[in-house]
């Protein structure tokens, strides 16, 4: 871990929210359009300079597929969280927005999962919300084009703006996604274009 996200970690747990993590090593991208949501993510895992494997898969089907999920971080921590999240649905089913709520507040004040690295964005077939370790639960505004776009990870902001650029196009949800992830790749050297796509 770099000494900057060592950082940014710790100031996020002191609380100050102004500090957002800065998680090498994947791009996860959501986008929901014309009754249509999907959660793609690339494959590539870095460990500092050197690409240790490239088809990682870290967007997974939870709720019996009725929610996706996507991590970016470190991926016993995800997988630890979206075992979480499996739990709040199975407490809370059919409510994504409250399960997300609930594992915020245990990931914020819990001294084991406030320790975790990691970073989730979530979709049912009616919202998308991204889910932090400070406590936020984050659900995009529509988009001019309509529809929604949300991103994390390291190429996050270069296939969320790709994303925003294509919502009014002629293409469907997973076009979007698929065009948005291979610019990301393009220019972000922790994505790849091995992609793995769950759509709702």
């Amino acid at each position: 871990m770099t000494l900057r996200l060592r950082l940014a970690t710790c100031e996020a747990m002191q609380g100050n929210n102004s500090t957002f993590p800065d998680w090498h090593g994947t791009t996860i991208l959501a986008v929901r359009k014309s009754g249509q949501t999907v959660i793609a993510g690339d494959g590539q895992v870095s460990m500092g300079p050197t690409v240790v494997k490239g088809n990682a898969r870290k967007v997974r089907r939870l709720a019996g597929g009725k929610v996706v999920a996507g991590f970016a971080g470190a991926t016993a921590d995800a997988f630890t969280l979206i075992e979480r999240l499996e739990a709040k649905l199975e407490q809370y089913p059919d409510q994504l927005a409250r399960a997300c709520v609930d594992l915020a507040k245990d990931w914020r004040t819990d001294r084991y999962l406030r320790r975790l690295e990691a970073m989730l964005l979530v979709a049912d077939n009616t919202a998308i919300y991204t889910v932090t370790g400070v406590g936020d639960v984050l659900e995009p505004g529509e988009s001019a084009g309509g529809g929604a776009v949300a991103a994390i990870g390291s190429g996050g902001n270069y296939a969320l703006a790709a994303a925003k650029a294509l919502i009014d196009q002629d293409l469907s949800a997973e076009e979007i996604a698929r065009k948005a992830m291979g610019i990301a790749a393009e220019i972000c050297v922790y994505t790849n274009g091995n992609l793995t796509v769950e759509s709702l």
